[in-house]
């Protein structure tokens, strides 16, 4: 049984897996877990609904764990600022054989 001063030790993923976005729809910003089983060269790249690379978010070698990106619609990772239209787009996780593909929405006019 732990206590309130207890703490758990952080578990490495046994196989690679890619979640859906949250929030979804999203604004301007939306956050994307992914997890890693080994070490290997991951690589999480945003497209549009055309195919086309909106952003690489990752694109580096990862230890086994569990990470998070954020992705903001507005501003990207160098600052550079840019506007997504509404509508679907799309994010893929790539890591040694392992390939996964998510949709989300991005809608500029939600409150």
């Amino acid at each position: 049984m732990l206590n309130n001063n207890s703490r758990m030790e952080e578990v490495t993923p046994l196989e690679f897996f890619l979640s859906q976005n949250y929030p979804n729809p999203f604004k301007d910003k939306t956050v994307i877990k992914y997890c890693v089983a080994y070490k290997t060269r991951v690589q999480l790249t945003v497209y549009d609904s055309d195919g086309n690379v909106i952003e690489k978010l990752v694109d580096e070698e990862k230890q086994p764990s569990t990470y998070e990106v954020k992705f903001n619609a507005l501003v990207d990772h160098s600052g550079k600022s840019r506007k997504l239209n509404d509508g679907y787009y799309f994010y893929s996780l790539k890591a040694n054989d392992y390939t996964s593909e998510k949709k989300w929405f991005c809608k500029n006019g939600l409150l």
